[in-house]
């Protein structure tokens, strides 16, 4: 629990808000109001106390839930997909990120609809008699219909592009490797490090939301596609899977996946955990994949040149996965990382990777 809500806060900052305060409860069961009585006054003294505008909780609320927490606190209520959802909406910069952010907006946003137009009263049952608040809900769910279809439909249409283009990539024979880790581990600065691209790099949650591919070259003089996706978080909505599936078909098309790990992070074995049950939900579990132990740098027990051979360890279950130590920021040790992909394409006999570490690890 204190780790998610310490993730949770880290998002919050990412949205552009501050942490004014944090409240947690231990229960059994979930109310109308997902907390207790008790809770909520505490909640509601705290609202109070430190003049918080947003309530923000850890948990996918129901619309029910949502509603009677903003009755109750008077102030406004979202929950952790609404809060990843708002930081996707601020990173997204092509096209089809924007289509699929909105389209991911949305289908949070119906079922919430009602409670929307409490304030207009229903004049009375029965046919002929449907108030403004009814006609007014109706004719918004509609229009919310309406777009997501419509959207839905542009993302076919750019997937039917990707599909082309992922064709003619393959009939050049060239092979495809994909950055994928727990968001913030350090993927789009190892993308910039190793394709010289100015991907957008910061230290914060979901900085990267568009894959990015470029061209660059192995050890051996051959080319190959590299791409950076959006990273993996815990707690993330089946539903903004879902919204960014045609993004994350990147990832099912390449020929070897990178797991970038933050060693230095005091939760990578978990981190890592996250990654590999995204990639099993996704039908990717089975799918090559290299460890790459990032920011060597900053663990002070190596020394400054980064030629150090003695890696930790990997973390619990990945240790079948051949890996490698590197520093992104610094550029230490991406010889051996190239070298290390090289060998595990080489290695690769139709589906099956034979998994050896490269020569001298």
């Amino acid at each position: 629990m204190d780790d998610t809500l310490e993730e949770l806060a880290y998002l919050t900052h990412s949205a552009g808000a501050q942490v004014a305060g944090q409240i947690t409860q231990r229960a059994d069961r979930l109310t109308p109001t997902y907390v207790g009585k008790g809770k909520l006054q505490e909640v509601q003294e705290m609202v109070a106390e430190r003049e918080a505008e947003t309530v923000i909780f850890d948990d996918e609320l129901t619309p029910t839930q949502q509603r009677n927490l903003e009755a109750a606190l008077q102030v406004k209520v979202i929950d952790r997909t609404a809060l990843i959802l708002d930081v996707f909406g601020r990173h997204a910069r092509t096209h089809e990120g924007k289509l699929q952010v909105e389209l991911a907006q949305h289908q949070y946003l119906l079922p919430r609809l009602v409670g929307q137009w409490s304030h207009l009263e229903r004049l009375g049952g029965g046919i002929g008699t449907r108030g403004p608040g009814e006609t007014q809900l109706e004719t918004d769910r509609r229009l919310i219909r309406q777009r997501i279809q419509k959207i839905q439909q542009e993302l076919d249409k750019v997937r039917q592009r990707r599909t082309i283009y992922i064709g003619r990539r393959k009939k050049a024979s060239i092979p495809m490797a994909t950055l994928v880790g727990y968001t913030n581990a350090g993927k789009s600065t190892l993308f910039n490090a190793l394709s010289h691209a100015e991907v957008e790099a910061e230290d914060q949650l979901f900085s990267t939301l568009d894959p990015v591919t470029r061209r660059i070259r192995m050890p051996s003089g051959d080319e190959l596609l590299l791409t950076d996706t959006v990273g993996f978080i815990q707690k993330l909505s089946p539903m903004v899977v879902a919204a960014f599936r045609a993004t994350l078909e990147e990832l099912a098309e390449s020929d070897i996946l990178i797991h970038v790990l933050d060693i230095t992070h005091p939760k990578a074995p978990e981190q890592a955990d996250v990654v590999e049950e995204t990639l099993a939900d996704l039908g990717l579990g089975q799918k090559p994949c290299l460890l790459v132990i990032n920011k060597l740098d900053l663990l002070a027990d190596q020394p400054i040149d980064g030629k150090s051979s003695q890696a930790p360890l990997p973390p619990p279950g990945l240790e079948s996965y051949p890996s490698v130590l590197i520093s992104a920021a610094r550029g230490w040790n991406l010889d051996l990382l190239l070298e290390a992909v090289e060998t595990q394409l080489v290695a690769m006999d139709g589906s099956r990777t034979v998994l050896q570490p490269p020569a001298g690890r």
